[in-house]
């Protein structure tokens, strides 16, 4: 028997840019995916922290450096840019003979800062 567990994790990534008019898909950039063991056309869950959406969708390749979160395609609706999100990935395995330890990046300190930010920036002026 084969269970499904999580993979890999990219927590409170925020979304950089969404595209409706794209066939479909999540951007990541490459040296996140790398980081975190994912792969070109891996399938994801999509959790939007500001929202409560939740969606599957598969992985493209972005500029490494970029930091690059795009939403494309329909699930563009789901989310805006600046929202967090949670970024996850599974595998099967059997529980009887593999063990699995996912690998989880927590971009929380920089979503932070942001929301900081961002939070000081509509701050009204006296």
């Amino acid at each position: 028997m084969l269970i499904e567990v999580l993979k890999s994790k990219i927590a409170y990534a925020t979304v950089t840019q969404t595209e409706l008019r794209y066939v479909g898909s999540i951007t990541i950039a490459e040296d996140l995916m790398e980081k975190t063991n994912l792969r070109a056309n891996e399938k994801v869950s999509v959790v939007n922290l500001n929202n409560g959406e939740r969606f599957e969708t598969y992985v493209i390749v972005g500029t490494a450096g970029s930091n690059i979160i795009a939403v494309n395609g329909p699930a563009a609706r789901l989310a805006q840019t600046g929202d967090l999100v949670f970024i996850l990935s599974y595998a099967s395995i059997n529980p009887d003979t593999e063990t699995l330890e996912p690998v989880i990046m927590n971009l929380q300190s920089w979503a932070l800062f942001f929301m900081k930010r961002r939070w000081l920036n509509m701050a009204p002026t006296l």
